[in-house]
């Protein structure tokens, strides 16, 4: 019995933490009641069912997979143990720590800046949504009522009507500005919300990738011409490509989607796509949708034009971002010590750390060696560069080294007695190791170069490594090999939903490409604004069943 309960709960708890499927995570919660075998088990061992009997609990700081063997492994480890992630005890959700949210901040301030000067105001709607007004636009809702969220209890009592928690807020808003708008003066209505939304996702949960409740912000427009709107869709598209590219140091796809691909009720859908070539698969980075008419249509969203007095509707954007940013860079940059954080968008971008503090240090050279940490820390982050001195006295320079060094900090600096002595400190660049010997007169200016560089090589190696991954193709045998290669293909596409179905039903694989992941068949990234070459006016699409001339090269990969 004893064995058998603790069989359970190793299994459970090693199905959680490594991102399992949640269907298997809950197969294995239903084959015993999990409070009540805890509750059996403390009584048979006196122990607790998370300790091993008779062994002492070591923490190990480094990493035990290798991003090159086991990427999924990988990931859960670097974001747990680098203190980004939590687990939590409802599947698919995570506890967002300081040092992950962080980022998300320096995210927010650039965007929330930025969308301010375009004359774009936060607002707060609620999120709980009526039956009626989410299910008012069908097709729109199609594509995300298998992961709708409902509350149906009040305490034990039944609901009269079920409520939704939003999964997103075109429903939601929609009605006010129904109301809010009536005259071409109250044009255009522009509002953003920065909010948490819920998708009852039963796929394979990832943390920031693949989540049930993630953070996001969500723009919603309204405007009086079709030229207006349109223009904006692209201006946001570009803020989210910088969010990427300046601060993230991943280059992006611009590009508009398949019609397959497009947002449900938009007219047309642009995105920013990236890589990650430890997959060999796409990712999604921002969308940003016209929508033309058809949600003022059903909400009844119109306005009085000046110069013909008549009701006209308005057409709207909508456009989102969301914390999958976070998972992307972890990604990207991250290696087999850990994090590697782009400066722009670290929380710390310095770490200060004594060292040569022996048994033969006299107290006078160690208190000046404190200060001397004290003073330079004081010295970079009164430049605006973000600085931090480690001085616990009860961890070694060597750990003090692996624990920042997993949690991505740009630089080190170390500061012992010689170079004290020397004027001179230690910088240690996070992302290639390369030591810098700065004299103390230059450290700040030398300091903020060195960041800076470290920010465009992230950028510049992330871009590398995708243009290297990234291929045209005209022929299917060779879409299909370069594709199992892990590359992102760039092939002529007539553009037609079935075609796009049959392609990734085609280039699928029955072996298994990542670690828990089946080898899906190429899906359609988008199709890029700039192409790759001027496309023959009789090339054909790439699928050998099509018979259609294609009509643009297309961004095909294996995707999140």
């Amino acid at each position: 019995m004893e064995q058998e309960i603790q069989d359970i709960m190793d299994k459970i708890k090693f199905l959680e933490v490594s991102s399992a499927d949640l269907d298997e995570i809950e197969k294995a919660k239903a084959s015993g009641n999990v409070l009540t075998m805890k509750t059996i088990y403390r009584k048979l061992t006196g122990e607790d069912s998370s300790k091993e009997k008779g062994k002492k609990k070591v923490t190990r700081l480094g990493l035990e997979a290798r991003k090159e063997d086991n990427l999924s492994e990988w990931y859960s480890q670097v974001i747990q143990k680098s203190e980004m992630i939590e687990y939590y005890d409802v599947s698919g959700c995570y506890i967002l720590r300081p040092w992950s949210y962080s980022i998300w901040e320096a995210i927010k301030s650039f965007f929330d800046c930025e969308i301010k000067k375009l004359g774009v105001e936060n607002t707060y709607f609620p999120m709980f949504v009526s039956r009626a007004a989410l299910e008012k636009e069908k097709t729109h809702i199609a594509d995300f009522a298998p992961e709708v969220a409902w509350v149906t209890k009040c305490g034990k009592t039944d609901m009269a009507e079920p409520i939704a928690i939003r999964p997103t807020s075109e429903t939601v808003m929609y009605p006010a500005y129904s109301r809010w708008i009536k005259s071409h003066r109250d044009l255009p209505l522009k509002l953003n919300q920065w909010c948490n939304v819920v998708r009852w996702e039963f796929k394979h949960p990832q943390p920031f990738l693949r989540t049930r409740e993630f953070l996001w912000q969500e723009g919603h427009t309204a405007w009086a011409n079709k030229k207006d709107a349109e223009e904006e869709v692209y201006t946001i598209l570009e803020l989210y490509a910088r969010v990427y590219e300046d601060l993230l140091a991943i280059p992006v796809v611009r590009g508009r989607k398949t019609a397959k691909e497009t947002f449900a009720g938009a007219d047309f859908t642009t995105t920013v796509e990236s890589y990650i070539s430890a997959s060999g698969r796409g990712i999604q980075g921002a969308t940003s949708h016209h929508l033309g008419q058809n949600f003022s249509k059903m909400f009844e969203i119109v306005y009085e034009n000046p110069e013909t007095q008549e009701k006209e509707f308005v057409y709207q954007n909508s456009w989102g971002l969301t914390t999958r940013t976070i998972g992307v860079m972890c990604m990207v940059h991250g290696d087999n010590k850990g994090l590697v954080l782009p400066p722009n968008v670290a929380s710390v971008q310095v770490i200060i750390i004594p060292c040569g503090i022996t048994a033969n240090l006299t107290k006078g050279d160690n208190d000046e060696l404190i200060s001397k940490c004290e003073m330079l820390k004081s010295q970079l982050n009164g430049i605006g560069i973000k600085t931090k001195a480690d001085l616990r006295d009860n961890y070694s320079p060597g750990w003090k080294f692996n624990h920042w060094e997993l949690k991505g900090v740009p630089i080190r600096i170390e500061l012992g007695p010689r170079d004290v002595k020397n004027d001179q400190v230690v910088a240690v660049r996070r992302d290639t190791g390369d030591k810098i010997i700065i004299p103390k007169d230059q450290v700040s200016s030398k300091t903020g170069d060195l960041l800076k560089q470290i920010q465009n090589d992230l950028f510049q190696r992330a871009k590398s490594e995708m243009d290297n991954y990234t291929v045209v193709s005209h022929d299917w045998g060779d879409f299909c090999s370069q594709l199992d290669q892990r590359k992102i293909i760039q092939a002529p596409f007539c553009g037609r939903v079935e075609c796009e179905e049959s392609i990734k039903k085609d280039s699928a694989r029955d072996n298994v490409a990542e670690e828990g992941q089946p080898a899906m068949g190429a899906k359609g990234l988008c199709i890029p604004f700039k192409q790759p070459q001027q496309l023959e006016p009789d090339a054909k699409c790439i699928h050998p069943n099509c018979s259609e001339i294609g009509k643009h090269y297309t961004l095909f990969g294996r995707s999140y």
